[in-house]
């Protein structure tokens, strides 16, 4: 009893902790098209991290944080709204957010925050996402190579005013392609250990070694940062979230709705609140942590105005419980034919299903082949060549291009989801229970389902003229 009482007695100070405390700095850190478990928190067994590495020692990292989009724009929507990409707007790449809609800078700044960004944006309209901008970051994820970084600007932005907090996003463009940044010398393509779900050509071997480059040069971003807040006196008083964003461009990760694609790293660190050196397997999405920053500023969250969920509670190590499923939508347009794609995980096991499995999967960034080796895109036709006599990569590309009206993975222990177990006795239950839950999920969204992944809708959400709106 008297254990109780004094575990009891710590929770309640915890808590009492957190809240007596000042609002928290915020800094937000992204990667760009990085496969989360690439990366060695995650098992990733090649590209170094040193500073991600000592980071995560320092800091809670989530085991199971999702995207509900594994594209740019659709996912980086999520993350400042609180919101699904149907109820925010953004369910297309390159289309646009409702104009209504209040988002990070707005719910922040009316708790006394100054919010800003830096780096990539890539999200609309302006009057949705009233960032203030923040130079010395290239905003231009597909420069080749990468504009020179310069932290003068972020640092400048830290330091500007003592008497209230700020709220800075540095949405940084690497490793997405073209993979030109970092020295790939460090990667010898022959010994390089590739994922399961890659197909082992030499091409796509040197394309990797690129790859890993780039996820050194970002890691080494992410260590001037947090020297940056160290040096202006903010370590202590500011919390950092770093997210890896969607997978990386390989067949397979992004765009899709495999693990690969929606999972996303998530590591938290917050001096005095956070203890260090922790992991949980609570399981979050992107569109819960706005709620959360929020939450730890000591604003009211409005269950009504968010799908997400504070998740302040996990970051306090109160719980290790969050969200019993986190949900998935795919429509590939602009990027292909439309392909439709719905999915839910409660983090054992992965539902997905293909809306329209009769058509051929086609996504033109991924398959292109382009003739500049700095795009490092031209793998797939060697994927394609190899599928004629090895049968390991024609497996890779049917599985790529030929998907069936469901597939149901035990992601626990299949990470890169490749054996699907649809038809299984020993399965159905859990297929029964996430596919009744899918629907549920996506009749509270308004998600009209094929009709929603074309071309027209796309037009229609450029020009701010949604086709398609979640009733009040």
């Amino acid at each position: 009893m008297l254990r109780l009482f004094a575990a009891l007695g710590l929770l309640t100070w915890i808590a009492g902790a957190a809240s007596a405390a000042p609002p928290p700095n915020i800094l937000v850190i992204l990667a760009d098209d990085c496969t989360y478990n690439d990366l060695p928190i995650y098992g990733g067994r090649n590209a170094l991290t040193p500073n991600l590495d000592q980071f995560a020692s320092e800091s809670l990292v989530f085991n199971q944080a999702h995207l509900a989009e594994a594209m740019c724009q659709p996912c980086r929507a999520e993350l400042y709204s609180g919101l699904y990409p149907m109820r925010n707007g953004c369910a297309w790449n390159h289309s646009a957010s409702f104009d209504d809609i209040q988002t990070m800078p707005d719910y922040l700044g009316e708790i006394g925050y100054r919010v800003g960004i830096a780096g990539k944006v890539h999200v609309k309209p302006d009057q949705a996402y009233p960032f203030e901008s923040v130079g010395g970051y290239d905003p231009n994820c597909v420069r080749d190579p990468t504009m020179a970084h310069d932290i003068s600007e972020a640092k400048s932005f830290v330091t500007r005013r003592d008497d209230e907090p700020f709220c800075l996003v540095v949405a940084l463009v690497d490793p997405h392609v073209p993979w030109v940044m970092g020295d790939s010398s460090v990667y010898p393509p022959a010994d390089i250990e590739l994922p399961p779900n890659i197909a082992n050509t030499k091409v796509t071997r040197e394309g990797f070694s690129r790859y890993l480059a780039e996820i050194t040069y970002m890691d080494g971003q992410v260590g001037e940062l947090l020297a940056m807040l160290k040096a202006t006196g903010h370590d202590d008083d500011t919390l950092v979230l770093f997210s890896s964003e969607q997978g990386s461009q390989f067949p397979g990760n992004k765009w899709t709705n495999w693990s690969t694609g929606l999972h996303t790293a998530l590591i938290a660190r917050w001096p005095g609140v956070i203890p260090a050196g922790q992991r949980t397997d609570a399981l979050v999405q992107y569109a819960d942590v706005l709620p959360t920053l929020i939450d730890a500023a000591g604003g009211k969250v409005d269950p009504a105005d968010f799908d997400g969920i504070s998740f302040l509670p996990v970051l306090q190590r109160q719980t290790d419980q969050h969200r019993d499923y986190v949900y998935g939508v795919h429509n590939n347009v602009p990027e292909g034919p439309p392909y439709p794609i719905r999915s839910i995980s409660n983090g054992e096991y992965r539902y997905i299903r293909n809306l329209s499995p009769d058509n051929l999967y086609i996504e033109k960034h991924v398959m292109g082949s382009e003739p500049s080796v700095h795009v490092a895109r031209n793998y797939w036709r060697t994927w394609v060549w190899d599928s004629t006599t090895k049968p390991r990569v024609y497996d890779l590309v049917q599985r790529y291009q030929r998907r069936p009206a469901e597939t149901l993975y035990h992601t626990a222990s299949d990470p890169y989801e490749m054996q699907n177990l649809i038809g299984s006795d020993s399965t159905s239950e859990i297929q029964q229970e996430l596919s009744d839950e899918l629907d549920r999920w996506l009749e509270s969204q308004g998600d009209p389902g094929v009709e929603q992944d074309t071309m027209a809708s796309l037009r229609a959400a450029k020009q701010g003229k949604h086709r398609f709106r979640v009733p009040e």
